[in-house]
């Protein structure tokens, strides 16, 4: 059981100026984001965070920068957790494109929703999928089934990745609310994810401190399947 905590980037000049930004270079976070990714130090201090990944947009990493330097880890940078490749759309005000054709399919059927010149939600969705499964697996193998990864990435991928794990159709991915610098947590067992917190903004992550495998609630051992059984009647934790 290997947890994946997913870290959005805290706020940037593009969400206060209603841009999609997009892989825009050079969209840094503004004074709120700033202080945001400070905070994020003392919110995880309980967590023995075995590694920190990161998209390569400037955002993520200026997110990311204060935590590493604290845990003196190097971010991993993986291309595969960059936003969505919004095509011709970059750049362009909110505003505007909610009038757009395809902004009702983007809502409603993102499945089939490609941006020109861009990407389609669903590859982003398999790519970021599969980037997350990969850096779970990494880190797994050089720290331990009970280790915890922290991925620093975007919205729009956060809930695709989200929405993977609870096994929900990328057609209901705009459901889930995944605010800026906000927390989500994924436990990847042998044979499913469970999800744990989603858009959490509170400083109380204790309870996120893997046991040890004879104090989960009764279930096996390492490499046991039972440790991917969920827990009848509800969780013994406090």
């Amino acid at each position: 059981m290997t947890t994946l905590i997913l870290l959005r980037h805290g706020r940037s000049t593009a969400n206060t100026a209603g841009v999609l930004a997009g892989r825009t270079p050079g969209v840094e976070l503004d004074d709120r984001g700033r202080e945001q990714a400070d905070a994020v130090v003392d919110r995880l201090a309980a967590l023995p965070i075995a590694s920190i990944v990161t998209s390569p947009l400037t955002r993520c990493r200026q997110t990311v920068a204060p935590l590493a330097a604290t845990r003196g880890l190097e971010p991993v940078v993986d291309d595969d957790l960059a936003e969505v490749d919004y095509g011709s759309w970059t750049g362009r005000p909110i505003s505007e494109l909610v009038s757009e054709d395809l902004w009702k399919v983007v809502q409603a059927h993102p499945s089939a929703a490609r941006f020109p010149d861009g990407e389609s939600l669903a590859a982003m969705q398999a790519r970021s999928v599969a980037a997350v499964r990969r850096q779970v697996a990494r880190v797994r193998a050089e720290h331990g089934e009970h280790s915890i990864v922290l991925a620093c990435s975007h919205g729009d991928v956060i809930k695709a990745v989200l929405a993977d794990a609870l096994a929900c159709h990328l057609d209901n991915f705009q459901r889930i609310v995944v605010d800026t610098c906000s927390v989500s947590v994924i436990t990847y067992t042998s044979l499913r994810p469970f999800v744990a917190r989603m858009n959490e903004q509170s400083g109380d992550v204790a309870s996120l401190v893997p046991k040890p495998p004879q104090e989960q609630d009764g279930q096996g051992g390492e490499g046991s399947e039972t440790t991917s059984d969920a827990v009848v009647g509800g969780s013994t934790n406090a």
